[in-house]
């Protein structure tokens, strides 16, 4: 199984779809919906997963799991509960964001200084969530301490999770090199035989990331997040499938143009488009050139008058439909 991660401010429904059109990618996770005192109304989950109302999926027909964020557990079990009538295929629980205003918050990879307080959580939502639908979490290695590891996946199994996504590093470590994939291994030789299903998260860049990871952590799943936006042929690589050439990839910048003038504000649109071209010229020279030749470019005319012109598709060509076409 190849999950792709979910990556606040980059990885959101457009991208999403995009990307799950290549292939490889079995399930999403959406980006975190915040959880404090407000019992959300359903708009308030569609709004970050517009997929709810296309029966959970992309339009590729890959499942995508919301993400629910919050430290009380009351209040994140009883929004667990109203988006479960939403019929999501599973939900899931962020014990990672790093970021300094979430985890201020009491938000994210914060609480894994307090494991006791991610059991109840996760316990509670197992016990708010119809048993049909799976309760996943995802988790770092710990905030400054990387040793809660094990103290943090226990709590999450003995709480009731079908699923355990490890990503390989601390809140303190953010995303610098290298990921610390033996201590997924040493996390899970910690825990009971019954336990959650292990997925190991991480600086998985290419297919031999992938095989050196799954050699180092014994995890058979794995989860991809900026490997697969910088290559989006990256899961359909692992999966043992052909690479996705540029000749590929440049007809899907059209279609995420397309999705991102259906829900971006005008004045925010050419970013988005040089934000995806930015991570693309990892793998692909072309997507160097694009860049470069865009980058000065904040006239959203201009830059469908590029994507014509490089592609000879005019970037109207699919319109999201209306209830996936939905303003942030």
């Amino acid at each position: 199984m190849l999950l792709l991660a979910p990556m606040e401010g980059l990885l959101d429904a457009t991208l999403r779809d995009v990307l799950t059109r290549t292939g490889g990618v079995d399930r999403c996770t959406s980006e975190f919906i915040r959880i404090t005192q407000t019992l959300l109304p359903e708009r308030a989950f569609t709004r970050v997963v517009p997929e709810l109302l296309n029966g959970g999926r992309t339009r590729a027909g890959v499942p995508v799991r919301p993400q629910l964020l919050g430290s009380d557990p009351v209040c994140v079990a009883e929004n667990a509960a109203r988006l479960a009538t939403l019929n999501p295929p599973g939900i899931d629980l962020n014990f990672g964001c790093p970021a300094k205003t979430v985890n201020n918050s009491r938000g994210g990879a914060i609480l894994l200084d307090e494991p006791w307080l991610v059991h109840q959580i996760v316990r509670a939502v197992r016990r708010a969530v119809p048993a049909h639908i799976p309760v996943s979490a995802k988790m770092r290695l710990g905030y400054h301490d990387g040793g809660v590891a094990e103290a943090n996946a226990l709590a999450i199994t003995e709480a009731g999770a079908d699923e355990l996504v490890i990503h390989a590093r601390t809140k303190a470590h953010g995303y610098k090199p290298p990921a610390y994939w033996e201590r997924i291994a040493e996390v899970a030789q910690a825990l009971p035989a019954q336990r959650p299903v292990l997925i190991a998260n991480g600086e998985i860049w290419t297919v031999d990331d992938a095989r050196r990871c799954r050699e180092a952590t014994g995890c058979e799943h794995l989860m991809v997040g900026r490997g697969q936006v910088a290559d989006p042929g990256l899961a359909r690589e692992i999966a043992g499938q052909a690479p996705v050439p540029w000749a590929e990839v440049l007809p899907l910048l059209p279609l995420f143009w397309t999705q991102v003038s259906a829900r971006v504000e005008r004045r925010h649109r050419a970013g988005r488009l040089k934000q995806w071209l930015n991570s693309l010229r990892r793998r692909y020279p072309e997507a160097q050139a694009a860049f470069d030749e865009l980058r000065l470019v904040h006239d959203p005319a201009t830059i469908e008058a590029w994507l014509a012109r490089a592609t000879g598709v005019a970037a109207a060509v699919e319109a999201p439909p209306a209830e996936l076409a939905q303003p942030c």
